[in-house]
């Protein structure tokens, strides 16, 4: 889990939080609610999420009951990757 995790923080950094201090996203930083990701970017974070972890994300789970912190989209793909 820990290296999902660690994907999903540098993809997160590169992409939406560039030049902000890397210490400041943690696994419960708030991303949608926060106002990190509008939309756009969270559809940009799905579709890197289905490539790099080879996993389906369907409509109903691309919100923020599962994609409003690293920690809630690791377990998501841990939960998608075990039923596989």
């Amino acid at each position: 889990m820990d290296d999902i995790c660690s994907a999903l923080h540098d993809f997160i950094l590169n992409e939406f939080l560039a030049g902000e201090d890397p210490d400041a996203l943690t696994d419960g930083t708030p991303l949608i609610t926060g106002g990190i990701l509008d939309s756009i970017s969270t559809l940009k974070l799905v579709n890197y999420v289905e490539g790099r972890f080879h996993i389906t994300i369907e409509a109903y789970e691309a919100g923020v009951e599962h994609l409003d912190s690293i920690g809630q989209i690791a377990a998501l793909i841990a939960s998608k990757k075990n039923a596989a």
